[in-house]
């Protein structure tokens, strides 16, 4: 069912329910005040004929023999006048001997030639003076009544109901404005949804849709990034154990056994490259595990020292905090690792690495090597994926993304990479991190 549908019906039944109350209501009020009225007007004519007989001389009714029919007869008004002795002294109505006779003022009830009566009683110095209505008229003016006031209430429900379907569709236009914009666009528009005069409840539901379209379309680039990385960076390795695997296969054992080697070696540098490739496709989709362990910073540098081929050339400098990092342990040590590669990579092999921390409104790591980075050179290309400056592409092992990756982790949690040139050559890079003040790191 449309949801215009289901508001008409929701809204038309509550509103039909109501006013069908309401008219139950005012129906019952009005029955019960018209026979208030009328059994008012009953007793009223009652008392008014007790005082036209008031006026007549004391021995008119003494002097009565039968009854005097002298009262006009209506057909639904009936009149009887008793003496204290119980003698009828006048009636209207001739055929309704004995039948207007009660014993007790007040009003009755009472069935007469098959028609129901209304009959009110009045004693005043003895006389009994009983009138009567005939409920049918009652009833007659009752359906008149109900009859003027249906007719009006109906056309004004019909009438609402016919505006509130038009309310409906009028309310409900932008949602078809929003549909018919999303059923013309075509499967690779992203853009935002424009929606002239969008009602203030529907605004929340078309920013939700813009940001999932944003969403959407940072998902597409990065998986046709990830595919065209892919795609550039292991031909090469890969054509590269295609050579040496041909190359077996042709030579002599011994020789055969070098290129064995060489493809071995190109394919743990395809492993390596695609294991940074999936690391820095899922921390820009924001897709990484996120532990809730905690990542205290020895804990973290420990583990980068341990992961490195070649930690001794690695230098720790200085204490480091007793504290833990708003980010998880898995990846700030393959943040940190990263630089320490990338520092040890382009160092000579007879130098060394610094490292160092420190406490600021972050954790920042200081990884200090004295490599070939020219003196005033721009940082800038270094986070640039796939680029390895011009000394180090003969390099082997490096595949241009272990800066890329530090980057995005440091920016995903709202840290920075930057890079200071030394004195004397070489760079710092300083890597800060956020630390976790959930956790109160224990004291050394």
């Amino acid at each position: 069912m449309s949801l215009r549908w289901r508001l008409l019906l929701t809204l038309g039944l509550s509103f039909c329910v109501l006013w069908i109350v309401a008219a139950g209501w005012l129906y019952s009020d009005l029955r019960h005040q018209m026979r208030q009225t009328l059994d008012q007007r009953l007793a009223s004519s009652a008392r008014m004929v007790a005082g036209l007989v008031a006026q007549m001389p004391a021995d008119t009714w003494d002097k009565a023999g039968a009854p005097v029919l002298s009262m006009p007869v209506s057909t639904g008004v009936a009149c009887q006048i008793s003496s204290p002795a119980g003698h009828v002294l006048m009636r209207t109505h001739g055929d309704f001997a004995g039948r207007l006779n009660t014993l007790h003022p007040g009003f009755t009830d009472r069935v007469i030639d098959g028609h129901r009566w209304r009959l009110f009683t009045y004693v005043e110095d003895g006389l009994h003076i009983t009138t009567a209505d005939r409920l049918a008229e009652r009833i007659t003016l009752q359906r008149n009544v109900l009859l003027v006031a249906v007719v009006p209430f109906l056309v004004a429900l019909l009438g609402s109901l016919v505006l509130l379907w038009l309310g409906i569709r009028r309310g409900l236009r932008p949602l078809e404005r929003l549909r018919r914009e999303l059923s013309q666009r075509a499967p690779d528009a992203l853009t935002p949804i424009e929606l002239a005069n969008a009602p203030a409840e529907l605004a929340p539901a078309v920013d939700t849709l813009n940001r999932l379209l944003v969403r959407t379309g940072e998902a597409l680039a990065r998986e046709q990034r990830f595919t065209s990385d892919a795609a550039h960076e292991l031909r090469t390795p890969l054509t590269a154990i295609k050579t040496h695997v041909q190359l077996a296969a042709r030579l002599e054992p011994d020789k055969a056994r070098a290129a064995l080697a060489d493809a071995e070696t190109a394919i743990a540098r395809l492993q390596r490259t695609l294991e940074q490739l999936l690391l820095l496709a899922r921390v820009e989709a924001n897709e990484a595990t996120i532990d809730r362990d905690q990542a205290p910073v020895e804990a973290v540098v420990s583990a980068a020292l341990n992961d490195l081929a070649d930690a001794t050339r690695v230098q720790c400098r200085g204490a480091l905090p007793t504290m833990s990092l708003a980010v998880p342990e898995g990846l700030a040590v393959a943040a940190l690792r990263n630089l320490l590669e990338n520092a040890l990579r382009h160092s000579p092999v007879d130098s060394r690495v610094e490292l160092s921390c420190e406490h600021q409104d972050q954790i920042v790591f200081l990884v200090s090597d004295r490599g070939d980075w020219p003196i005033g050179r721009s940082t800038h290309d270094l986070t640039r994926r796939f680029w390895r400056g011009p000394a180090g592409r003969g390099q082997s092992g490096g595949s241009g993304l272990g800066l890329p990756i530090v980057a995005a982790i440091a920016e995903r949690f709202g840290g920075t990479l930057d890079f200071r040139p030394r004195s004397g050559g070489g760079l710092t890079a300083l890597l800060s991190l956020p630390i976790d003040r959930t956790v109160t790191a224990p004291q050394s």
